[in-house]
Formats: C-alpha cells, structure tokens, sequence
C-alpha cells in the first residue's frame, strides 16, 4: 500500500474540493487486507483532518444495541439503543439522517453538550445486512447539508467492502 504523506492544505480547499480529494485519498488508503477497525480509524482521521468536526465516529451493531468503534473527538456514548437518539433511530429508519439542531431532536442523546448539530449514515455489511452507522457531530448549528449526505454516503459506501 502507498499512501502519500505529505501535509494537505485542507483550509484552502472548498467543500466539493475536500471531498474529492478525500475519496481519491480513500482509495488509496483503505487496506482490505487489514481488519476493519484499523481501516475506520484510518477513515475517522482523514474525515477529523479534512473538516475538523467535533466528533467523527463508528458505532457498530452488536446484539441489540450500537457499540462504539474507532472515532476522532472527545470521549463518547458506549452503546446507543435501536431506535434511541440519532444514531439509533438511523438504524431503525435505514436511512441517512441530518439534523441541523440536536436539541430539537426528540429523545436526542448529549454525550456531549458542545454538540449542536449531527449527520449519521448507516452502514451494510457486503451480504446487505446492517453493519452499524457513520455519526459525524459539529459543534456548530445546521453545519451539515445535502453536499455532506450525497458524500458521506458515498464515502460509506466505499466501506462496506471492509466491513464482515
């Protein structure tokens, strides 16, 4: 695997620029053959390096519940129930959620106050079955849009051939 080193200046690049150059960096960093938590960690780094959000994490599907994986932030939540908070009710929905307010999300979960705003994205395991989800938070209101949905699913999507 060959992975460029060299400092990126992220700070000069638009949104649409960042992306771009994350997934062509993505390509080139994902290691399939390595477990899937060092490839995530390595996911979570590059998404912190790129934007700098508050928090970027995984939260993978175990039993019943969302379970903490690698992520780039302060200390999270452990375990989320199905259905419970963003994260959970993203697994119960299938579906992509963007939450410009967390505090006017019903039955929102505050692992931490400095969060005001949160994208989850889940994530299928190559058979199609759920793998668990993608939680980036920003401390800012509305931070997210629909340039961040349309790329962290495709970015999510480029994942799920790790995921087992």
């Amino acid at each position: 695997m060959s992975v460029n080193m060299n400092p990126m200046h992220w700070d000069e690049l638009s949104k649409a620029q960042k992306y771009e150059k994350i997934h062509t960096q993505w390509t080139g960093l994902m290691d399939p053959s390595v477990d899937a938590v060092a490839n995530l960690a390595n996911a979570c780094a590059l998404l912190k390096e790129a934007f700098g959000w508050w928090w970027i994490g995984f939260y993978r599907k175990i039993n019943d519940s969302l379970v903490l994986g690698p992520f780039q932030g302060p200390v999270a939540c452990t375990t989320i129930g199905y259905g419970k908070g963003v994260c959970g009710t993203s697994w119960k929905e299938s579906r992509t959620l963007l939450v410009e307010d967390v505090e006017s999300f019903p039955g929102h979960i505050a692992c931490s106050a400095a969060s005001k705003s949160e994208i989850v994205v889940p994530l299928w395991r190559k058979d199609g079955s759920f793998w668990g989800v993608l939680d980036v938070d920003s401390e800012h209101l509305a931070h997210f849009d629909t340039l961040d949905q349309i790329e962290l699913e495709k970015f999510c999507r480029s994942l799920e051939i790790i995921l087992s």
